[in-house]
């Protein structure tokens, strides 16, 4: 049996397979080792009754996610799982690694990632190019949910969103500035809160608001992250994968035309594509 998941900040997902037959699927809490310790991840597993179940029956597992991106952040994933996983072996690859299987295969291009992170890096068909991409969600997530629920959170407490909308989301938030405040600065993990608007400005994408906030994001996340790299290498395709590159993929679209580059492919989620790939391989 293996075992592949793929996991953002906020939700990790979860497929184990057997003779390329899905045993179970399931989500869990998002595991990003700058965010996440060992012992944190090991009390994941260790709840997980469906994990519990099957730790024993499972011989090899594929894990990629936002964070895993040096080999100590790695070994923090690793550790945890070989110690549950007693009988498996454990890849720990970075999300990117992820998108460039479940996409563009063995072909070259610039892998994209924009769900609750941002990144973005060159694939040559074998393995992603390092660059100095993915500084987490304080420093850079432009265009990603985080950045969104960010700026939303902004111009709620700073006036600034349109009364309209403003009423739209006090009717469905009640927000209180001491309780955005506190969750922002003062939970363990703050990224969970900023990126959990995602679906209600999904919902509210016809918004004038929404639309012009997504598409600040988008620009932003193109002038950071895909025009270097698409000056590095010229007549690169894009594959792109993540929540908000799929709910948000008409203004995705047409952002990248305003540079005139070519989207080949969105996956929301390339969880299904990396399960095939393993499956077949094994």
């Amino acid at each position: 049996m293996i075992a592949v998941i793929y996991s953002g900040s906020r939700n990790a997902d979860w497929k184990l397979s057997d003779k390329g037959q899905i045993i179970s699927e399931f989500r869990t809490p998002g595991i990003n080792p700058y965010l996440t310790g060992k012992k944190s991840i090991s009390s994941l597993l260790n709840k997980n009754n469906e994990l519990i179940n099957y730790a024993e029956e499972i011989k090899k597992i594929y894990f990629f996610g936002a964070g895993a991106s040096s080999k100590d952040r790695k070994e923090i994933i690793s550790e945890a799982f070989t110690e549950f996983f007693r009988y498996a072996k454990v890849v720990v690859d970075h999300d990117l690694s992820a998108s460039a299987l479940a996409t563009a295969g063995k072909k070259p291009g610039i892998i994209c990632v924009l769900g609750s992170g941002g990144n973005a890096a060159y694939y040559n068909g074998r393995k992603i190019k390092e660059n100095n991409f993915g500084l987490g969600y304080i420093l850079a997530d432009e265009g990603s949910a985080n950045w969104l629920g960010r700026n939303l959170l902004k111009d709620y407490l700073t006036g600034t969103m349109p009364k309209k909308f403003e009423h739209i989301f006090v009717q469905k938030y009640h927000p209180e500035r001491k309780q955005i405040l506190d969750k922002v600065y003062r939970h363990s993990q703050p990224v969970l809160y900023l990126t959990s608007f995602t679906e209600f400005l999904a919902e509210y994408s016809d918004e004038e608001y929404v639309s012009s906030l997504v598409r600040r994001g988008m620009k932003l996340y193109f002038e950071t992250y895909i025009l270097p790299l698409a000056e590095k290498h010229p007549n690169s395709s894009l594959y792109f994968t993540g929540a908000v590159a799929d709910v948000f993929q008409d203004i995705l679209r047409e952002t990248a035309s305003l540079y005139q580059l070519e989207i080949a492919m969105i996956v929301r989620k390339p969880i299904y594509n990396i399960l095939n790939y393993y499956t077949n391989k094994n």
